[in-house]
């Protein structure tokens, strides 16, 4: 998918070498790279493309998807780059054929800036100060090694500009320095000595210890980069940025100097030792600077993946954790000073009644908070309470479960992490124009219990709390893999499009922003979509976005079944031939399996269809519209408020809030989250704590310690259990 500028592409670049270097990121087939490329072409979604184009994809899913379009980005930034480079190199009439040749066939984004270097536009450097004096002939006398007397070549370019044979000397000197530093094997070497060798030295600065005390790990800290893990590499960054310690990378300089002389310099005369002050000189502040920013660059690039790759692994779970379902919820959103904000609502989500109560100090209301929950629950038949886990939750929980109800009422403790974000945003303006900040906040967690999912969209995923470092790593590549994950957990549910809100229909493959507001807009002045079909009346939802979110869009009510299904609309006929063979209709054929047996794919095979796309068609019309969320159970903490009622050997059930690179933390409901390391997760050796928990899970730990001024709470998984 060539996104740039088509005229700066290289149409001499093979087939071969393009297929080369996307393998390089996704093991795929050329047929596949080609297949997925003209989708994207045509503004195929991954979604889309995961579900509804597996003939035309080998069947690759939404992962491998989702690599190779990075890899088609990157190889075009790639072609794009050498496109910049040759014209700039042409322009400056030193475009000779060989190096035309070599940055034409360069498949490594390093190597060929290594190529440019030399040629690369730059400010004025000692060296070109040095040629503009006229030294550069002494400097390539210099090169050659001959045997001969420096001083009296030297002497032979004094002038007005160069006063000392020293002067010479030492601009000659610059010239080589600049020379070396641009040596493609030098660059190369002195490279492999930081990826392979380089060790990271952290030192905290005198004058800060006392405010950089958080990381004190790091005062005086040493280890070889290739160990030091992702979350180690982000918090130094980060304690370098708040300008706590001093941070370099480095290999053995001694080491490097001498694999970089016995390379560069080959013989030992006069003009040799020269070349060794001009290399120890292009080590230190050249080459030696150039290559540790570019690792440094490098580290924080990997870890930054392995960061956002944690987060949007957590997101994906959390976005996917189970709903409750279409129930009547009464919502809590716990105070104490301000009182306890109530919202009902009805089982679509829509708010009947709000209202607030006070029962913790000054007021002190408990009966009087008690009988009116109990007043609301009667009168509203209210299958469900949802009680918000910030300040007085557990307090607030406890509030509930006391009261007596004349009917049986699911009591949950809801984690309402960015609940206030959303509260104060256009969203929640937008939906609750003339209602207070605190009652959004009320409703918001009540519809986080019925649908995590359509709820959490409205909120920028980094503040829902799940990932660590998200502020220190790149934001665009943040953003760009959350929202990735988002329109994936969105079409993987699919949509009910009369009840969604154009912030949920926003991550609908195929519609967005514009599109979303144009369907609830038209769903307000039209009422409710009868069909998938009348879709298209919807203002500017053309052919092509049509055909992107049909398939992800349910209508339950719909006169065609299969409207509320995960079936395509351009797979209709499909289904109602295989109902024709079997004579039945469509109700049928999704009501009884004895029918769906009778099917044999291979018999529906053509152009269009495959034996992947129609096994997928089989299996839904046997689950037609299911949410394929698990369900939701009703949990309980132990009677513990707060960290100082905790003790060492304590056995506690609590809920997997966040999972990391060295382990999980755990809710157990004092208000602070417990950390598991990695070490005390499993009996066996754990590589990945996501092998051994889920978020939102619900596990069993023992309390190992309890540091209450550093606010830090150690448990165990393999000890709970």
């Amino acid at each position: 998918m060539h996104r740039k500028n088509p005229e700066l592409m290289f149409a001499c670049m093979s087939d071969q070498a393009r297929y080369s270097y996307i393998q390089n990121y996704v093991q795929a087939a050329p047929w596949q790279i080609e297949a997925v490329t003209q989708l994207l072409k045509e503004g195929a979604t991954i979604p889309f493309m995961a579900r509804y184009r597996k003939e035309k994809t080998g069947g690759l899913d939404e992962i491998q998807l989702e690599a190779l379009q990075k890899a088609i980005n990157w190889y075009d930034d790639l072609l794009e780059r050498k496109a910049f480079i040759l014209k700039t190199i042409d322009e400056q009439g030193k475009l000779s054929p060989e190096l035309k040749k070599q940055i034409e066939s360069c498949m490594d984004e390093q190597v060929l800036e290594d190529l440019y270097l030399p040629y690369k536009p730059k400010r004025k450097t000692r060296a070109t100060l040095a040629r503009e004096k006229g030294l550069e002939p002494l400097a390539e006398w210099l090169l050659k090694e001959q045997n001969g007397d420096v001083t009296s070549k030297a002497e032979a370019y004094l002038s007005d500009h160069v006063e000392t044979i020293e002067d010479a000397l030492a601009g000659a000197r610059d010239i080589v320095a600049e020379l070396f530093s641009e040596n493609l094997q030098a660059r190369e070497l002195v490279r492999i000595q930081y990826q392979q060798h380089a060790v990271v030295h952290a030192m905290v600065l005198k004058s800060k210890e006392s405010e950089a005390a958080a990381y004190r790990d790091y005062f005086d800290f040493h280890e070889k980069l290739t160990r030091c893990p992702s979350h180690r590499l982000l918090a130094l960054f980060r304690a370098e940025d708040e300008g706590f310690i001093t941070l370099i990378m480095e290999p053995d300089e001694e080491i490097v100097l001498d694999k970089l002389s016995r390379l560069l310099i080959k013989r030992n005369t006069d003009a040799s030792r020269e070349l060794e002050l001009a290399l120890e000189d292009s080590y230190k502040r050249l080459l030696s600077p150039s290559i540790e920013n570019e690792t440094r660059a490098s580290a924080k690039q990997r870890a930054d993946k392995e960061a956002i790759a944690v987060f949007a692994e957590n997101l994906r779970q959390l976005l996917l954790s189970s709903p409750l379902g279409q129930k009547r919820i009464l919502a809590i959103d716990p105070g104490i000073r301000t009182g306890c904000k109530i919202a009902v609502m009805n089982e679509e989500g829509a708010l009947l009644h709000h209202s607030v109560i006070y029962p913790f100090a000054p007021a002190n209301e408990t009966f009087q908070s008690k009988e009116k929950l109990k007043q609301l629950v009667k009168v509203y038949a209210i299958d469900a309470i949802a009680v918000g886990n910030g300040t007085a939750g557990r307090e607030t929980e406890s509030l509930v479960r006391e009261t007596d109800f004349d009917r049986k009422v699911q009591v949950f403790l809801v984690n309402e992490s960015g609940a206030s974000i959303y509260s104060a945003s256009e969203v929640a303006r937008e939906e609750f124009p003339d209602l207070d900040l605190t009652v959004r906040g009320a409703i918001s967690i009540g519809r986080r219990l019925a649908d995590p999912l359509a709820e959490l969209v409205k909120i920028d995923p980094k503040s829902i709390g799940v990932g660590q470092y998200q502020h220190d790593v790149n934001q665009n590549q943040l953003k760009e893999s959350l929202d990735q994950v988002v329109l994936s957990c969105v079409n993987k549910v699919g949509v009910h499009v009369n009840t969604a809100s154009h912030s949920l229909l926003n991550y609908v493959s195929g519609i967005g922003p514009v599109l979303a507001k144009n369907i609830v807009n038209f769903r307000t002045e039209n009422g409710p979509f009868k069909s998938r079909a009348e879709l298209k009346k919807v203002p500017r939802l053309g052919d092509k976005a049509f055909e992107q979110c049909a398939g992800f869009l349910r209508i339950p009510d719909s006169k065609n079944p299969l409207d509320n299904t995960a079936v395509h609309p351009e797979a209709y006929g499909l289904v109602k031939k295989m109902a024709k063979d079997l004579n039945c209709d469509v109700d049928d054929l999704i009501k009884l399996e004895s029918l769906r047996k009778q099917i044999k794919p291979e018999k529906y095979v053509d152009e269009t269809f495959g034996i992947p796309t129609i096994k997928d068609i089989l299996e839904e019309l046997a689950k037609p519209g299911r949410d394929p969320r698990t369900k939701l159970e009703e949990f309980e903490f132990a009677n513990v408020r707060k960290p100082e009622d905790l003790t060492p050997g304590m056995v506690l059930p609590g809920i997997v809030t966040n999972i990391t690179r060295f382990g999980c933390f755990v809710d157990i409901g004092v208000k602070q989250d417990g950390m598991v390391h990695i070490s005390e997760m499993a009996n066996h050796f754990v590589k990945d704590p996501a092998e051994v928990v889920k978020l939102q899970q619900h596990v069993t730990v023992k309390v190992l310690d309890v540091d209450l001024q550093r606010k830090r709470i150690a448990l165990s998984l393999k000890q709970g259990s």
